[in-house]
Order: C-alpha cells, then structure tokens, then sequence
C-alpha cells in the first residue's frame, strides 16, 4: 500500500499521476474546441444555424473574461501565479474550457437578439466551476477541489429557467442547407471523430453505450405504460442535436465518474430523470436531467469525503491513545 511507500516516492507517484491527467485532459480540451469551433464556422456558414453571427462572439467574450477575472482573484487570494501567465501555450490551455464552454452555450440557446442573456449564460456555465466544488481525496493522502457541475450544461439550464422568452436551438438547423448524402455524412463525422475523442482521450465509451441503452430503455418504458408509439419516444435519438449531447455534453471528463461501472451508473441515473421529467410533461428535460444528477453526484462526492475524513480523525484519535502505528491500523 501506498502507506508503506517514503514520502519522496509516493509525492513522485502522485507528481506523475497528475502529470498524465493534465496532458490528456489538454489534449482533450484541445480537440473539443477544434470540433465545436469547426461546428460553429460551417454552422453560421452552410448548415443552417439560426442565431446572429455576433452570438458566438459574445458567449465567447463573457466566457473568457469570466474565467479570467475569476482565476486573477483567486490566485491573488492564494498567492500564487495566475495559471494563464507562463507564455503563450499556457494562455491558450488555460481558456480551452472557456472557449469549449461560450461556443457551447451560443450555439445551443435560441436567445432571438437577447444577447446579453447569451453572456449571462456563458458567464453562468464558466461562475459554475468556481462557486460550485468538492473537495476529492488524493493518492498522497492530500485532497483538491473540483467542480462538479457541467459547466455549458448549467448555464444554459440556468437561462432556460430565469428566461422563458428564451429555448433551446430548433434541431432542424444542424443541418437546414444541406441535401441528400450530406444529410448521412454530417452526423457520421460526428459520431466518428466523437468516439474517437472518448475512446482516445476521455475513457467515455461506456457511458456513451449505457446512455444510450438506457434512453431506449426509458423510451420504450414509457410507451408501454402511456399505450403511446414508441417510434415517437425514440424519435429524439434520430436528430443531430441529441448526437452531439451523446458524443460532446454528457461525456465531460471532469464532472463524470472515471470507472466503467460508474459511468453506467451515471448515464442510467441521467435517463431516468429525463423519463421522470417527460412524464411530468416538463421541456428541456435533457439539459434540467444531466444538471439533476451532476448535482446530486456532487452531493456524493461531498458527503463520501467528509465520512472519509471523519474515519481518519477517528484513527488519528486511536493511534494517539493506544500508540498503535496507523500503518498497522490500515494493513
């Protein structure tokens, strides 16, 4: 056990092990943001899509300035160095999930030209990571904060409840301007290089099939039970914009559990809240159900570390009353 290990290697060991998720979670920001860049550009250029050409413009602003005004206070409260200063490679890493997060919020609302609830949006999905955070138990036996909520997710779940003018992109736009075989070519790019990102970078796979699994499942539930077709309760697994929740929303590496069996456990949690949701005849149900269970989860993470730090007060405490070693206690 790690307990065992001198504090020069296990500080090695937790050294490396943060190294290896901070270079892959760069290179899965960065082809996040090469894709839903790329998908905003042919959007406003040919597919279709409906909002002004200023709207990314301006979901992109509230996000990067939010996330800079936010990280230069606290790391002034920290006293340590801002993570975007360092040259230009540690700028553009450190707004990646900025970008990721405006282009998503202002391609995902249908605000009309309420652009500033665009930039409320934006600034709520990026405020998210710093308001709301757990703290989670490291390998070294030290612990971090982490947001728990997905950041485009809740902003855009936010606006849809403080905003009713405001909806979500009509689905048709993914793919208005474009006829015949483009009509099958555009989502199969998606689905392909979606996968290959979350196979590659992410680990997301298994929650990709249990969500869909369990979409159908619910689906078919519900039409059995409401005597409905169940053609209609699948029919939103046909459009493009529940294929880019599938492959590039509910994936998000850092509110998502990492082990297979708990992305299973996340991704069912989700479509029932959706199906919960529906039958309650309550819209957007897909954006309110993933901000449902990310916060619950979060709640979890909380109260899991809390026990877990209550176990070693107590420990601590018997070591000091009976002078028995605490790597005795955890062998």
């Amino acid at each position: 056990m790690n307990v065992h290990l001198p504090d020069a290697e296990r500080k090695h060991r937790a050294f490396l092990g943060e190294r290896w998720y901070i270079d892959k979670r760069n290179a899965g920001l960065s082809r996040f943001a090469l894709a839903i860049t790329a998908l905003n550009i042919l959007g406003h250029l040919f597919l279709g899509f409906e909002q002004s050409w200023l709207t990314p413009f301006v979901a992109l602003a509230a996000a990067y300035s939010t996330e800079f005004i936010a990280e230069t206070v606290a790391a002034y409260g920290e006293g340590r160095r801002a993570r975007y200063r360092g040259g230009l490679g540690r700028t553009v890493s450190f707004f990646l999930s900025a970008h990721i997060s405006g282009l998503a919020v202002g391609m995902l609302l249908f605000a009309a030209e309420q652009l500033w609830i665009i930039a409320f949006a934006a600034s709520m999905a990026i405020g998210s990571k710093w308001i709301f955070r757990v703290r989670i138990a490291n390998v070294d036996g030290t612990s971090t904060e982490r947001h728990f909520l997905n950041p485009s997710n809740f902003g855009i779940t936010v606006a849809l409840l403080l905003f009713p003018s405001v909806g979500i992109a009509p689905p048709y736009m993914f793919a208005e301007n474009i006829v015949g075989i483009w009509d099958w070519l555009l989502p199969l790019a998606v689905i392909m290089t979606g996968s290959l990102l979350n196979t590659k970078l992410t680990g997301r796979m298994p929650l990709i099939g249990a969500w869909l699994a369990a979409f159908a499942a619910q689906a078919i539930l519900r039409s059995t039970v409401n005597g409905t077709p169940v053609a209609a309760a699948l029919l939103p697994m046909t459009g493009f914009a529940f294929v880019l929740f599938t492959f590039y929303m509910i994936t998000d590496p850092g509110t998502t559990p990492s082990r297979p069996r708990g992305q299973a456990a996340f991704a069912a949690a989700v479509a029932v809240a959706y199906g919960v949701l529906m039958e309650l005849h309550i819209v957007f149900g897909l954006f309110y159900a993933l901000t449902i269970v990310t916060a619950l989860r979060g709640l979890l993470l909380q109260t899991r570390f809390l026990m877990a730090r209550a176990r070693q007060t107590e420990r601590v405490a018997a070591h000091s009353t009976t002078g028995i070693p605490i790597e005795r206690e955890l062998v």
